[in-house]
């Protein structure tokens, strides 16, 4: 076989493996948004079918099809409340990322300050949120206050701990590159220290998105007892007073759903941001 076939035939072999490749990528892509799909409709309609054979009372577990109808017949109500709870959730979130940030530089900047104060930060992340209620209940007046203060200790510290770590994680090389270099300790934190934390302050992000709204739905919970709540953690207590399963199993949706397309949106930010330039990103995209 001369040289010019067996460059033939390896050709050959190569497009084949790059076909082979692109058509897997193809095949993972799909089943990445199709199976979780399948397996939620196999889901719902096992969930209809153990109703149906067991003969459930709706008070007890509604089919889907009830619970569908009640988001479309109180929707009006549903999602109003839904509105209350995502104001809570993304003021939580900024004030959050906007607190949490600015500690973590002024941790970076001085490391005193950083062993004087992370452990309360420490602190009010492990205590319970149910525990500190009562606390913010008596000495904060205003409602909206009470909820937001509660969402944003849960949410606070993913954003604080993760840029944090990021903010101490460059490359030594480069810190002694910048110093050799005459930079000073605002110049190296811009253009160093900020971009390298990036990442890391991402990922706290997307933690801290959904803890922003679990915070606040605990958060009405507890207020919701005390007839003090007009999110949908209310809508759900109130449903199960009534035993009206259905409204209460509407709520618990609208939540999940509302969490799924925070982590999703933060994730594509996430994805945007990052894309160009770090591993992560390019190995989601390649």
């Amino acid at each position: 076989m001369s040289s010019t076939e067996m460059q033939g035939d390896a050709a050959v072999m190569v497009d084949a493996e790059e076909m082979r490749r692109a058509r897997q990528r193809k095949m993972e892509k799909t089943g990445k948004w199709l199976l979780p799909i399948l397996i939620m409709c196999v889901a719902i309609f096992m969930w209809d079918r153990i109703c149906v054979w067991n003969e459930i009372p709706r008070y007890i577990l509604p089919r889907p099809g009830e619970v569908l109808a009640t988001l479309i017949e109180d929707r009006g109500l549903l999602f109003s409340s839904l509105v209350n709870t995502l104001k809570i959730t993304f003021l939580s979130l900024a004030l959050a990322v906007a607190g949490g940030v600015g500690l973590s530089v002024l941790f970076t900047q001085s490391k005193w300050v950083e062993m004087s104060f992370f452990p309360f930060a420490v602190v009010l992340q492990v205590t319970p949120i149910v525990a500190i209620f009562p606390l913010i209940n008596i000495y904060v007046d205003n409602q909206t206050t009470k909820l937001l203060l509660c969402a944003w200790i849960v949410a606070f510290f993913p954003i604080l701990s993760n840029t944090t770590l990021g903010l101490n994680s460059v490359d030594r090389n480069l810190l002694d590159l910048f110093k050799l270099n005459g930079a000073t300790r605002w110049q190296t934190l811009w253009h160093l220290r900020l971009p390298a934390s990036m990442p890391y302050f991402l990922g706290g992000l997307k933690i801290a998105g959904g803890l922003a709204l679990i915070g606040a739905v605990v958060a009405e919970f507890v207020a919701g007892a005390s007839g003090q709540s007009s999110g949908l953690a209310s809508r759900i207590i109130e449903a199960g007073y009534r035993l009206n399963a259905p409204r209460l199993f509407a709520a618990l949706i609208l939540i999940s759903f509302t969490g799924i397309v925070i982590f999703l949106v933060l994730t594509f930010i996430s994805n945007r941001i990052l894309r160009r330039w770090h591993e992560s990103a390019l190995t989601q995209e390649h």
